[in-house]
């Protein structure tokens, strides 16, 4: 059995989606703790968390929000972390340093859904949590339903630790099955202590053997005590609560009221008792005994404080000045959302702010020699589903923006720049259209980097459907020595994915071997944009006759015929559009499988078929092909139908051909381009 509650500073993640109460819950648990002693709100933009410009403008967290805090002598970090799945690269990394994650959830069991990839990410991390069911001052709660709901979205079981006091339809307050007790919930205060009410004796007797018995699962003694009829004491209860938690063989459930305080003392409580060592969270990420050592989870640029490694301390102390190979810590301090506490050390456990760090980067694992590469391993970045062409309003700001741009991965390794050397736009790729906007904020008021933004292009291509022979000759004379380039070629085209071939089968010398590559680097230059406008691709070209002459002949007269024999020839081979064609495959509740088909074959998707999503419960993957210029929005379209958790990944397949109205737009738009 576990012994007493942990010394070292522990951290707790606050995760869930978008409009659970997350923020509201982290401000009510550190005024319960006394680190504030006025609570925030979302609405008066002063909540601690959800504290830089662009979470005040979204009114939604868009970045890690740290604050410290003290509860019975304990010492706590607390991570408010963001909720939409844009932004879901800080909540995991948040995530892989904490103790414990306490989810916050709707009391709206078809909202279940929502936390799914959440509860999956800290299943197959092996992540200790606890779910919060917030809001139920709200009308009726269904907490059974609620529950039912979330268990289908976990594959570890869920234990209701309290059991809701119910006036009028209303949830006034709850019951702790282990303890055995009744609270009032009194909005603004902790919540009231009360007799059971006599009609949930057997309601609350029910509810606290359903506990036991599914506590009894992973408890040989437990379950002994039980078939012998014998009520264990509370302490072995919650014991065994402690070790399962801890070994993350159940999931404990709680409900409250953050806005009000309700529930938010009862929570902090099994926090302290129940959550982890830091020495056990380091196991379980695989660090070995030894240093110091110390891990960045997340990197800031603040405006006046310079860069910010937000690390977690794991062995050992730190302290401002302290050396990890060449770098230096050039400050210490602990962050309560925006506003920086100075420290001259800090131990075991703490999360903290290296200053100015410039070399190291999040995931990175600090020794006294430096990175220690591949001591921990780290989460991949997210793969971009969403993307547009960037470039500053200003051409002066090209090299400020380069570098802007670059602190933006830095702090989100989930945003991706990028030049596409096809259409030759520089493209930044993201997690969806609101991160996009937000990237492109902080470019604006961080770095003063005006920028605008674009639909991609898509890479047409074209190629041609029947062969032509072609003759053409470059004659210029002028003062002096002229120009003269004559050759016949044949254009033929080539099955697909085979790309440019060219041959020569020159006899008797009519065109000269050294000039040969000339005309080969002519034909080249004209496939970069054909008679279509776009690059011509699946081509064989074969140089078989031509004439030179002695004095005016050279290779820029050879490469000139090679143009103008292209140039001529390839209108004649019935020119047509190609394009892209991308394997996608969609990822999804099942559902929502059936809508996810109608959009891939509204936006002229060939479904390939569908299968259950490995790993997940009741998620379906479709797999199809779809052109390029219809994923640029599908993301947006997904998630609106899917409670904004459906995704999908592609990549590049084949070209096909383009035909009727979809290729008379893009080549009218291509005329008007230029």
């Amino acid at each position: 059995m576990p012994g007493r509650t942990p010394s070292a500073p522990r951290c707790a993640a606050i995760v869930g989606p978008y409009l659970t109460g997350k923020t509201t819950l982290m401000e009510a648990l550190l005024h319960t703790c006394g680190a504030i002693h006025r609570r925030g709100t979302i609405k008066d933009g002063n909540t601690v968390g959800d504290a830089s410009p662009e979470a005040r403008k979204h009114n939604m967290s868009t970045e890690i929000s740290a604050a410290a805090a003290e509860f019975l002598g304990d010492r706590w970090s607390f991570l408010d972390c963001p909720g939409s799945v844009e932004f879901m690269q800080d909540t995991y990394s948040a995530l892989k340093v904490a103790d414990v994650a306490v989810v916050v959830v709707d009391p709206e069991p078809e909202r279940a859904h929502a936390v799914q990839p959440l509860l999956h990410f800290l299943d197959a991390n092996d992540i200790p949590h606890m779910i919060f069911i917030n809001k139920v001052d709200h009308a009726h709660v269904p907490v059974q339903a609620v529950l039912e709901s979330l268990q289908g979205a976990s594959s570890r079981p869920l234990i209701l630790r309290h059991v809701p006091i119910r006036k009028d339809d209303r949830i006034e307050g709850y019951v702790d099955l282990v303890s055995e007790r009744a609270y009032a919930y009194k909005p603004g205060e902790s919540s009231a202590l009360i007799e059971i009410p006599e009609a949930m004796q057997d309601t609350n007797n029910q509810a606290r053997q359903a506990l036991l018995e599914e506590l009894s699962n992973f408890d040989d003694p437990l379950l002994e005590a039980l078939l012998e009829d014998s009520v264990p004491p509370k302490d072995e209860i919650y014991d065994y609560l402690t070790k399962d938690l801890q070994e993350n063989t159940v999931v404990p459930v709680f409900i409250g009221a953050a806005e009000q305080t309700a529930g938010v003392l009862r929570l902090m409580k099994p926090l302290r008792h129940e959550t982890p060592d830091p020495s056990v969270t380091l196991a379980r990420l695989g660090g070995a005994d030894g240093e110091p050592l110390a891990q960045v989870f997340k990197t800031y640029h603040m405006p006046r404080a310079g860069k910010l490694s937000l690390a977690r301390i794991w062995r050992g102390t730190v302290s401002a000045g302290a050396h990890f190979g060449d770098n230096r810590v050039g400050g210490l301090s602990r962050l309560m959302g925006y506003s920086q506490e100075k420290l001259g050390q800090a131990a075991a456990g703490d999360v903290v702010a290296l200053g100015r760090m410039e070399n190291v980067r999040t995931g990175d694992v600090l020794s006294p020699d430096g990175i220690a590469a591949g001591a921990m391993a780290w989460i991949e970045p997210l793969k971009p589903v969403y993307a547009l062409a960037i470039h500053p309003e200003r051409r002066d700001d090209e090299v400020k923006m380069s570098a802007a741009m670059t602190r933006l991965v830095e702090e989100d390794p989930s945003l991706v720049v990028e030049h596409d050397p096809e259409t030759h736009q520089l493209l930044l790729r993201s997690q969806g259209d609101i991160h996009l906007q937000v990237a492109t904020e902080k470019l604006r008021d961080r770095y003063n980097v005006a920028v605008t933004t674009e639909v991609p292009k898509v890479p047409y291509k074209e190629t041609i459907r029947k062969p032509v022979k072609q003759h053409a000759r470059h004659k210029k004379q002028s003062g002096g020595h002229g120009e003269f380039g004559d050759v016949q070629i044949e254009i033929k085209p080539l099955p697909r994915g085979n790309g440019f071939r060219f041959d020569e089968v020159i006899h008797g010398g009519s065109v000269p071997k050294n000039y040969i590559p000339a005309v080969e680097a002519g034909v080249k230059e004209y496939l970069t944009e054909g008679p279509l406008g776009f690059p011509v691709v699946d081509v064989s070209v074969t140089l078989f006759d031509g004439q030179a002459h002695a004095v005016d002949s050279s290779d820029m007269a050879f490469r000139r015929a090679g143009i103008l024999a292209m140039k001529d020839g390839l209108p004649q081979c019935s020119p047509v559009l190609l394009e892209p064609v991308c394997r996608v495959t969609v990822s999804i509740p099942n559902e929502f499988t059936a809508n996810a088909q109608s959009v891939i074959s509204r936006r002229r998707g060939q479904i390939l078929g569908f299968s259950p999503k490995e790993g997940w419960t009741s998620w379906d993957e479709v797999d199809a092909y779809m052109p390029q210029s219809e994923l640029h929005d599908l993301i947006v379209e997904l998630r609106s139908l899917s409670q904004g958790i459906g995704s999908y990944e592609w990549q590049f397949d084949h070209l096909n051909e383009l035909a009727g109205r979809e290729a008379s737009q893009v080549l009218e738009a291509r005329k008007e381009t230029g």
